[in-house]
């Protein structure tokens, strides 16, 4: 015989539960559905790898001077900044001999936060990848656009680059990290050791802005300064390139810990290697859920 009491608390408990569970919904599912921008002014919001963006621009398939690579990603997405200097770069690529101009791959998606696969940041429209494969043509179909591959700059080593690199390439990256509006650009460490090697004295201030971190063998990742009159809704990165570089050019610390510490690295001292839970632990942005992020982006990704 059924309890009708008990019956009734237990099925408005599992009507309870699909509510429970939306409440934490992944964010990189619910940015991730979203194809088109939030209707709001421009608002990078919270930080590169934990944040989402407002009122972002798309930028264009095609121009006199680029194309935007992997459509079916939609991640051309931008703050207007970005956009506007990804037009500027492209121009100056033509200007010192790179090829038509520039490949550009992901920025960020229409309204930014997590990503369902790929990075970790580019969550607020201020990050994007440019491909390291010069453009020949700038009549790319979208087939071509999804099957094309770009360059490694990298040697399998990891000890310096490939018979790719150029000067063409180098100025390239001293055009892109020259610009006031760039916080940092992201290389493989090989390339920044390439042109630590190589700068000239007088003319090294810029290379500050390069910092090595792995996974950037075929692109450069630029990563923008939060634009004024985002206020404290965006967040600068810390610590800053000064003072991962010393107040200098990064060149003796990248040499020495790439070189000495990373492709040879110091031998063991018989110390154990500390447990997996004694280890701290940190959440991956793809498993953010909003309460993760700025109480901002709840408007954002809402929005209409």
């Amino acid at each position: 015989m059924i309890r009708f009491p008990r019956f009734l608390s237990i099925l408005c408990l599992a009507l309870a539960l699909p509510v429970q569970a939306g409440a934490q919904s992944l964010a990189k599912d619910l940015f991730g559905s979203h194809r088109a921008p939030s209707a709001q002014a421009a608002m990078p919001i919270g930080a590169y790898s934990k944040g989402c963006a407002a009122g972002l621009l798309k930028m264009p398939e095609n121009g006199p001077h680029w194309q935007a690579m992997r459509l079916s990603r939609n991640r051309n997405w931008g703050h207007p900044v970005m956009v506007e200097y990804l037009m500027d770069l492209s121009y100056a690529a033509t200007r010192i001999g790179w090829g038509k101009g520039l490949y550009i791959g992901d920025i960020s998606q229409p309204r930014g936060g997590p990503m369902i696969t790929g990075h970790a940041s580019h969550q607020i429209g201020l990050d994007a990848d440019i491909w390291w494969l010069a453009p020949s043509r700038l009549d790319l179909s979208v087939a071509e656009r999804e099957s094309l591959s770009s360059i490694p700059m990298r040697s399998a080593d990891q000890r310096s680059v490939t018979r790719a690199w150029s000067p063409a390439a180098r100025n390239l990256l001293q055009v892109a990290a020259s610009d006031p509006r760039v916080d940092r650009i992201f290389v493989a460490a090989s390339i920044k050791l390439e042109i630590c090697k190589s700068a000239k004295r007088s003319d090294r201030e810029w290379l500050r802005k390069l910092r090595p971190v792995a996974g950037h063998d075929t692109h450069f990742h630029v990563r923008l300064k939060c634009p004024s009159g985002s206020g404290g809704a965006c967040e600068t990165q810390s610590p800053s390139v000064e003072e991962l570089s010393k107040g200098g050019d990064g060149c003796d610390d990248t040499l020495t810990w790439w070189v000495t510490d990373y492709l040879n690295p110091p031998k063991k001292t018989g110390k154990p290697a500390p447990k997996d839970e004694d280890l701290p632990k940190k959440k991956h942005p793809r498993q953010f859920t909003m309460a993760d992020l700025p109480a901002a982006c709840a408007s954002v990704v809402s929005s209409d």
